[in-house]
């Protein structure tokens, strides 16, 4: 009986946990020199993602992708993993 309350235990643990294990990941170039603050919507959630003037950097977005960056340009899906160029204030997925 313990062992099976223990591994119930165990289970339920990491199924709670593996919400905060979600995020989209992605690499980018931003070869503007301003940043670029768009918002997203991630598993329904709406949330914002800045990407840093003039710079090359990885940014994570909290949720399960695919996650939907609206640009001014328009909106980029997101599934984690993909290298982005940004160049006047547009995404382009390399």
């Amino acid at each position: 009986m313990k062992t099976k309350l223990a591994a119930m235990t165990l289970v339920a643990s990491l199924l709670a946990s593996s919400a905060a294990w979600a995020a989209v990941t992605v690499r980018y170039y931003n070869r503007d020199s301003r940043d670029h603050s768009w918002s997203v919507v991630c598993s329904g959630v709406k949330t914002s993602v800045t990407f840093g003037k003039s710079q090359t950097a990885s940014v994570t977005i909290q949720g399960s992708g695919p996650c939907s960056v609206k640009t001014d340009a328009g909106t980029v899906v997101l599934k984690g993993g993909e290298d982005l160029e940004i160049k006047n204030g547009r995404i382009q997925v390399k």
